[in-house]
């Protein structure tokens, strides 16, 4: 597992069942992965949108006597990330987090399994429906860009309101098994309503969130983390475009004749003088 700050906290969570309002605390703490084991736990109840109680009752189901310990054994095991980055302004801070970030995920995909057989439901799924509201629409479109040139009806969802449902049950009709999701902070609360919807209708659901602890993980069938970066005033989201395009690759080795399509779009292409050389 990776030493960076999110990943450290990660595997600190995994095997503990936790609650609706503890999850919502861990996934506030793996985006502010940096910063928790300096903030009390008034501060971190404000961040999450909980009870400075309830921030005490998440230490100790995590095996602490409470939530001092909990941010002593984080200053002990998670790196300091403000003192390893001294001497760095703020836009060199932000990239060298989002390197933290794709270290993370490299080491995530140390275990193939999850995207392979995330690539297998996409791939089989016709047509493919992939989603992405606000903040994740460019992660969504982009996937849905360089998928289309290998799976033949991808269909992007974008745009929120209340034809969303609608498309969703278009594809269902037309036989979509699957339905991959970007999801990032902030959440919207039509993406997780859309969730369900899609889940209701027989859709296995893949999605693609900064934190397993994401407000989309209780809608998700096969939930992919890559972490997001918080040193701006607009989060990046670099790792989660990586794993996207890693996704491309999985689903490409699911389709047969995914590379005949590609070399066809090439010839016509060249044809059609489409690219500058």
């Amino acid at each position: 597992m990776s030493d960076s700050p999110a990943g450290r906290l990660q595997t600190l969570f995994e095997g503990h069942r936790l609650t609706p309002t503890q999850r919502r605390i861990a996934h506030c703490m793996v985006r502010r992965a940096a910063d928790v084991p300096f903030l009390s736990s008034v501060e971190l109840a404000e961040l999450a949108g909980v009870s400075q109680p309830s921030v005490t009752r998440f230490a100790v189901a995590l095996g602490f006597d409470g939530y001092p310990a909990l941010r002593r054994h984080l200053r002990e095991s998670v790196p300091a990330v403000a003192e390893e980055l001294a001497g760095h302004n703020e836009y060199q801070q932000a990239v060298l987090g989002e390197i933290e970030n794709l270290k993370h995920l490299a080491d995530l995909l140390a275990d193939p399994a999850p995207v392979e057989r995330a690539g297998r439901l996409l791939a089989a799924s016709r047509p493919l429906p992939v989603l992405g509201l606000r903040a994740a629409s460019s992660q969504a479109r982009g996937f849905a860009y360089f998928a289309g040139k290998v799976h033949p009806d991808v269909r992007l969802l974008d745009e929120g309101g209340s034809m969303l449902d609608d498309r969703i049950d278009a594809a269902v009709r037309a036989g979509a098994t699957a339905l991959l999701c970007f999801a990032l902070p902030r959440h919207p609360r039509e993406v997780v309503d859309a969730l369900a919807y899609a889940r209701a209708a027989g859709l296995t659901v893949v999605t693609v969130a900064e934190s397993a602890f994401a407000p989309v993980a209780a809608h998700s069938d096969l939930l992919i983390p890559a972490a997001v970066g918080t040193g701006l005033a607009f989060d990046t989201a670099c790792a989660p475009m990586l794993l996207g395009r890693v996704l491309l690759e999985a689903m490409a080795d699911e389709l047969p004749d995914a590379q005949a399509r590609l070399e066809e779009f090439d010839v016509k292409a060249a044809a059609r003088g489409l690219f500058v050389e």
